[in-house]
């Protein structure tokens, strides 16, 4: 706990950009106009695009839209308004390495207040890429909940957080962080930090979750790419475990998501209820069918593999297990992802950030649309369908009248040109402007 209150101070620390010096809305109401506007809603843009926002909400969108005479208007020209962005799977407090080594000594040495001001680095890059909340599912020394709390205090400039504190996964699992190191120079872990065996320690680790903070679960449900003991796809726990885990949280009114590359773990997650399956490489008909079935969700999380690809295309040593099964799975998810779109399952967006450098979260974008998507689908997956995964569809996820005011703005028209989400110049958060490119003086 020591740790933990000293990270939160460090965090007070860090020092918020002069663009966005405060957490509160503006005291005058702001309207943000653009040639056109993608509501998170709808097949295509509409024109005008116009958005009136007041203490931190929209009231109005739309030509039809009453401009308050003391407004301040933003005007950006030929650019398309949209909600902001959700990314539904990231890891904040991780950031890809070109050393692999270096990053597992790191995990023993640094403090838990290094890592959390090292994690509020990527945490202003996220925001500033257009993506005004995301999912964080897992972490370590309790540095997402600080980051969240120091984020919705103002202390520090990022994105909305939903966090899972720990991931809960089974012994010598791609959850269970003690996997691949010696035995004896780290504590054999439990249920409190989120190892289990058996159906009750997994309703208890999803308890203790919950009581520091959790307001999301994340399970592993099959093996994984970056983990040294298990292969990739075979499944970590038990039917009885992953109805147990399932139940729980959705008794707590939490969302529950199941890492899972294979098909059997995750058929068995999708079995006892969960809410999205990570990942999915090498899910089979039958998975997709039942996703389809029960209304679960996939997060590909492509741009993790991409990153990998990219590091093992300089050179960068991995070890030789990490390799074989991030060829595999580079072979199959593009063709499970195309499969899943074709029979209409629902699709999440997420990125695995920190497997790939934090800040080219969008590049997914392009990848969903390579896979299959529409443009107008892909933009839904990161705003509204995303926010239904989250279960905060009466707050963000829209630009309409009584949602947040999360707005972002691109040049052009991402629904003629995908490509056009990486070039973020505009994000508001709850009213604040915290990027304006176009302003007077910006450069």
């Amino acid at each position: 706990m020591r740790r933990v209150m000293a990270a939160m101070v460090l965090f007070a620390l860090v020092a918020v950009p002069a663009a966005a010096q405060t957490s509160k809305p503006a005291a005058k109401p702001i309207v943000v106009k653009a040639a056109r506007m993608f509501d998170g809603k709808a097949d295509r843009v509409v024109t005008p695009g116009l958005v009136v926002v007041a203490e931190g909400k929209i009231v109005a969108v739309g030509a039809s839209a009453s401009i308050p005479a003391d407004a301040e208007v933003i005007e950006l020209g030929d650019a398309t308004l949209l909600p902001g962005f959700i990314d539904a799977h990231t890891h904040l407090s991780s950031e890809a390495s070109d050393d692999w080594k270096q990053s597992r000594l790191d995990r023993l040495q640094k403090t838990a207040a290094e890592k959390a001001l090292d994690a509020s680095v990527p945490a202003r890059k996220t925001l500033l890429a257009g993506f005004t909340t995301i999912r964080d599912v897992g972490s370590a020394d309790f540095v997402d909940v600080g980051l969240r709390n120091a984020i919705r205090n103002g202390k520090v400039v990022g994105p909305r957080m939903l966090v899972a504190v720990n991931s809960i996964g089974s012994t010598g699992g791609h959850c269970d962080d003690s996997a691949g190191y010696r035995q004896g120079l780290l504590p054999e872990p439990g249920p409190s930090e989120s190892v289990v065996n058996g159906a009750d320690q997994a309703r208890q680790a999803v308890r203790i979750n919950h009581k520091y903070g959790a307001t999301v679960i994340k399970t592993c449900a099959t093996g994984g790419v970056l983990s040294l003991t298990d292969a990739v796809d075979t499944p970590q726990l038990t039917q009885e475990e992953l109805n147990a885990l399932v139940d729980e949280a959705h008794t707590l009114r939490l969302k529950a998501a199941a890492h899972a590359h294979g098909a059997e773990g995750a058929k068995r997650a999708i079995r006892a209820g969960i809410d999205s399956i990570e990942h999915g490489s090498f899910l089979d008909d039958e998975a997709l069918e039942m996703m389809k079935a029960r209304g679960t969700y996939l997060v590909s999380t492509m741009m993790a593999l991409v990153g990998i690809q990219e590091r093992l295309a300089r050179g960068v040593y991995m070890p030789p297990a990490i390799v074989e099964k991030a060829q595999a799975a580079m072979a199959s998810l593009n063709a499970t992802f195309a499969r899943a779109v074709t029979k209409g399952v629902k699709i999440g967006f997420g990125t695995d950030a920190g497997v790939y450098p934090h800040g080219r979260n969008a590049e997914e974008f392009t990848l969903m649309v390579n896979g299959g998507m529409t443009p107008a689908a892909a933009l839904r997956a990161a705003t509204s369908a995303n926010a239904d995964l989250l279960g905060l569809t009466s707050e963000i996820g829209t630009l309409e009248a009584g949602k947040l005011a999360d707005v972002v703005a691109v040049p052009g028209d991402p629904t003629q040109n995908i490509r056009q989400t990486e070039k973020v110049f505009l994000v508001m958060k709850e009213g604040v402007v915290y990027r304006n490119d176009r302003a007077a003086g910006a450069r």
